[in-house]
């Protein structure tokens, strides 16, 4: 395990940049409940550091120093990255307080090319309910064909462009699931459940192939050397049933509380909720 982690070093830009992001989402929040005690409530601030302490441990920590010698911790890193952060992420709604959090100047300018219309076409294709599906699938499955992810194994450049397009795709996958606001509710909530079963079937369809394929498929893990007593084959497997289990847990649960949501009564609150959160934003950016 040491030998693994010997190139690992510290990530100061990666820390620093989450850091800035903590620290503008924490000046919004609190402006907001300066205005609203109770419209952004405590837990929801928390699963925005939860999820920054998730991506960094995934893009950061000694883990991540890992990732090139077994495919195990790679697919840990990548259902961090694209399943496990955004939700959090957006759990935490983000919008209001990470806009109040910036400087005025630059909210005041990201407020008026929204308002503009000039976006309008670009956020209703990425906000239909099937794009984000079928942009989350094809990343997922276009990364793991060989070529690919061995050449972002091979090029530090394309390993982080990887990692951002599991980020970004996985941001816009969760959108219409969490919700975090309330303008974006174009999936409605009995269909949630479908969604998300329809989505971990390409996972599933990539899982087993890695568990019962009886050949190693990315040959890179068996030229590089092993600190860890696994054969690359039964790393693999490993690394197949991770992404099974995982995935099918981490879609399957929200799918069965968005379905007791939608046919209990009182489902209605969440929209009154993000109703009163939003009516607060006048009033936050009117304080100093």
């Amino acid at each position: 395990m040491h030998g693994a982690t010997d190139g690992w070093s510290f990530p100061v830009g990666l820390t620093a940049a989450l850091l800035l992001f903590a620290l503008i989402y924490a000046r919004g929040w609190l402006r907001v409940r300066r205005v609203a005690s109770t419209a952004i409530p405590l837990w929801r601030g928390g699963t925005f550091v939860l999820g920054l302490v998730a991506l960094w441990v995934a893009l950061g920590s000694p883990l991540a120093a890992m990732d090139h010698e077994l495919l195990l911790v790679h697919m840990v890193e990548h259902v961090l990255v694209a399943s496990v952060v955004p939700p959090l992420i957006w759990l935490s709604a983000p919008v209001l307080p990470m806009w109040l959090g910036v400087p005025r100047w630059f909210g005041c300018r990201a407020h008026a090319a929204i308002a503009s219309g000039a976006f309008r076409p670009l956020r209703l294709l990425v906000t239909h309910p099937i794009t984000p599906w079928l942009v989350a699938s094809l990343t997922i499955l276009g990364w793991h064909v060989p070529s690919a992810f061995e050449l972002a194994q091979q090029s530090h450049w394309w390993h982080w462009i990887q990692r951002a397009s599991f980020f970004a795709t996985g941001l816009l996958f969760w959108w219409p699931v969490v919700r975090p606001w309330s303008a974006v509710a174009q999936l409605p909530p009995a269909a949630v459940p479908l969604y998300l079963f329809a989505a971990t079937l390409p996972c599933d369809a990539l899982s087993a192939f890695l568990v019962f394929c009886d050949r190693v498929v990315y040959r890179q893990y068996l030229a590089e050397p092993r600190h860890i007593m696994m054969s690359a084959l039964a790393d693999q497997q490993a690394a197949g049933a991770f992404m099974w289990v995982s995935i099918t847990l981490l879609y399957v649960v929200p799918a069965i509380a968005m379905t007791v949501r939608a046919l209990s009564p009182a489902q209605q609150r969440g929209g009154e909720e993000w109703t009163d959160t939003s009516s607060t934003c006048s009033r936050a950016t009117a304080q100093p």
